[in-house]
């Protein structure tokens, strides 16, 4: 709220791929009329223009995402700042990689939305790597066709271990409303 001394709440919803990120950022977005930002929603038309350059179409690929990966996420960090400032509160959804294994990279993203008037809560949305696949199956999505391709190699290399950093794990398996509310009681304590 523009004027109150309490910080805004920005939520950065993680996970595995079809873990359920957008649905649940969506939803707890309307429930805390918070602004959403998922990344592939405002990097996506950039990210497709490059990709197109390079020559890929999986954004996996180290040669799309490797220098698509400080700029798709620095957009998001800045649209959250500007939200902040703004006096809305935050959901942002990614899948945050590096932020959440790394204590330090974290820390520069807290710091940021901080300096900007939120208060920053990780949710991991915990998921079994063999129901990634299911669910990638079941969603049926160009941008996955790599991934399924091999799914033994795609789930080998999958992380789906907790975030090194603070953070409020969420069974992803249960349903939306479920999940909502355990982000809404985690905000509330």
């Amino acid at each position: 709220m523009p004027g109150s001394d309490q910080p805004l709440h920005v939520v950065l919803v993680t996970g595995p791929p079809a873990s359920g990120k957008t649905t649940v950022g969506r939803s707890l977005a309307r429930d805390l009329g918070a602004a959403l930002l998922d990344q592939d929603t405002a990097t996506a038309p950039l990210t497709a223009v490059v990709a197109e350059l390079v020559g890929v179409d999986d954004l996996d690929d180290q040669r799309l995402s490797g220098p698509t990966r400080a700029a798709r996420y620095e957009t998001i960090t800045a649209l959250a700042e500007d939200n902040l400032r703004a006096g809305l509160p935050v959901v942002l959804v990614a899948p945050f990689s590096t932020e959440r294994r790394d204590l330090q990279a974290w820390a520069a993203l807290e710091r940021r939305l901080r300096a900007a008037g939120g208060s920053p809560l990780l949710v991991w949305l915990r998921l079994d790597a063999a129901i990634v696949v299911h669910r990638l199956r079941a969603r049926g999505e160009g941008r996955d066709a790599a991934k399924l391709a091999n799914p033994n190699a795609f789930t080998d290399a999958l992380d789906v271990a907790e975030p090194a950093v603070p953070h409020v794990a969420v069974d992803a398996g249960r349903s939306t409303e479920d999940i909502i509310r355990d982000i809404l009681a985690a905000l509330a304590d």
